[in-house]
C-alpha cells in the first residue's frame, strides 16, 4: 500500500500549519555535522515563564533548581485542592505525577509553551501535582544521561522539603508519566526505580503517551505511514544516532526494550502501565509490541487506541482525542477501571 492509498486524519488548517513548521524547525536546526543549532531553534520553540497567579483552571507553577551544573530543574504544577492533609475538614494529600517530555530526546523542554500547556490541563483535570523535568538534551548529552536526570529528580523530591508541596503531596501515590521520547524514559526510570528505596516515593503506576521506541526492523506502521507531518524513519534514525551510546545500534536496550538486547524485567516490581497509541502514528508498531512485552512479563498493562489520532495528537486541545485521552488519564489515576482497548 502506498502512502496515497492511506486515508489521512482530518486536522484543522491551522494545526496542519503549525505541524509543519515545527517539522521543518527540526530539519532546518539538525546541522549536517550531528549537532543542533539551539539559538535557531529558540527562535520557534516558545518559552512561557511560571505561573505564580492562579490561571483559569486554577493552577499556579514555579520552577525547582535540583543541579545548577546540569541545568536540572523542574516546573512544579500546585493544584487548588492542594490542602494540607491536617486540615480541619479532613481532606486527603493529592497524586503526584512525574511527566518527561517529548521531542525526540533532542528538542523542547518543561517552559515549551505546548509542554506547558498540556501539564497545566493535567494538573487541574486530575486534581493532581505534576513535576515537569528538565533533563538534558542530545546530541550534546547522550543516554542514560537523560535517565539520570529524570531519575535524580525523583530523588531529589524523595529527600527535599518543597514550599507549598511537601505538606500536601501524597508520595506514596505518584506516577511516572511522558509522551513520545518521554514516555519511554518513564519505562526505564520505573525500572531503575524498582531497586531503589525511597523514604516516601512509591510508584503506583506509569502513564506512557505514544513512548518513542525502536528497533533495527522496519514495522509495518513505519512503512506504511511515510507521510506523517510530525514522524518520520528519516528523523527517528537520526534521534537514535543522537542519544544513544557511541557505536550503539537501535537495537540498544534504551530503544528496543524487549528486543535482542533488552533487559529481563521479569522479577522487577513494575507498576500498573497504561499505553497509549495512535492509528496515525508511525510508532505505534513498536509501542504495541511495548505493550505485549509487558504482558508477556506478566505486567498489568491496558492498551488505549485512538485510530484517528497522529503523533503528539494530546498537546493540541482542538483536537477531540486530546480531552478524552486527559479522561482516560484521569480514571487511571483515580484507579477506576481501563479500558483494555479503547477504539475512541
Amino acid at each position: 500500500m502506498s502512502k496515497n492509498d492511506l486515508k489521512q486524519p482530518a486536522l484543522p488548517w491551522k494545526l496542519k500549519i503549525l505541524l509543519s513548521v515545527y517539522s521543518f524547525a527540526v530539519d532546518i536546526t539538525r546541522r549536517s555535522d550531528g549537532s543542533v543549532n539551539r539559538c535557531l531553534m529558540s527562535l520557534i520553540d516558545h518559552k512561557v515563564a511560571p505561573s505564580e497567579k492562579k490561571l483559569s483552571n486554577g493552577i499556579k507553577s514555579k520552577d525547582i533548581i535540583v543541579d545548577p551544573t546540569r541545568n536540572l530543574w523542574f516546573r512544579l504544577y500546585i493544584p487548588s485542592k492542594a490542602i494540607p492533609l491536617d486540615d480541619i475538614n479532613g481532606h486527603a494529600r493529592l497524586p503526584v505525577v512525574f511527566y518527561f517530555h517529548g521531542g525526540g530526546f533532542a528538542y523542547f523542554s518543561p517552559d515549551s509553551k505546548r509542554t506547558d500547556g498540556f501539564c497545566c490541563r493535567l494538573a487541574g483535570e486530575l486534581s493532581a501535582f505534576v513535576i515537569s523535568v528538565n533533563y538534558r538534551l542530545a546530541p550534546e548529552h547522550r543516554y542514560p544521561c537523560q535517565l539520570d536526570d529524570c531519575f535524580d529528580a525523583l530523588k531529589f523530591v524523595d529527600s527535599n522539603n518543597i514550599d507549598g508541596f511537601s505538606s500536601y503531596a501524597n508520595l506514596t501515590n505518584c506516577f511516572l508519566a511522558g509522551d513520545s521520547a518521554g514516555g519511554n524514559l518513564a519505562h526505564h526510570v520505573a525500572v531503575k526505580a524498582s531497586g531503589k528505596n525511597f523514604r516516601n516515593i512509591e510508584v503506583t503506576g506509569n502513564i506512557l503517551l505514544q513512548p518513542f521506541f525502536g528497533g533495527e526492523e522496519r514495522t509495518e506502521s513505519e512503512l506504511k505511514l511515510v507521510g506523517d507531518p510530525v514522524v518520520t524513519i528519516e528523523k527517528n534514525d537520526w534521534f537514535w544516532e543522537s542519544v544513544l551510546p557511541e557505536n550503539s545500534d537501535r537495537n540498544h536496550p534504551a530503544a528496543n526494550v524487549f528486543g535482542p538486547n533488552g533487559v529481563d524485567i521479569s522479577g522487577v516490581n513494575f507498576p500498573p502501565t497504561i499505553v497509549v497509541i495512535g492509528g496515525f502514528d508511525p510508532l505505534k508498531d513498536w509501542q504495541e509490541k511495548y505493550y505485549e512485552g509487558l504482558k508477556q512479563y506478566g505486567k498489568e498493562a491496558y492498551l488505549v487506541e485512538y485510530p484517528n489520532a497522529i503523533h503528539a495528537f494530546y498537546l493540541f486541545p482542538e483536537l477531540a482525542e486530546s480531552s478524552l485521552l486527559i479522561k482516560e488519564v484521569k480514571d487511571f489515576v483515580q484507579k477506576k477501571p481501563c479500558t483494555p482497548l479503547a477504539n475512541i
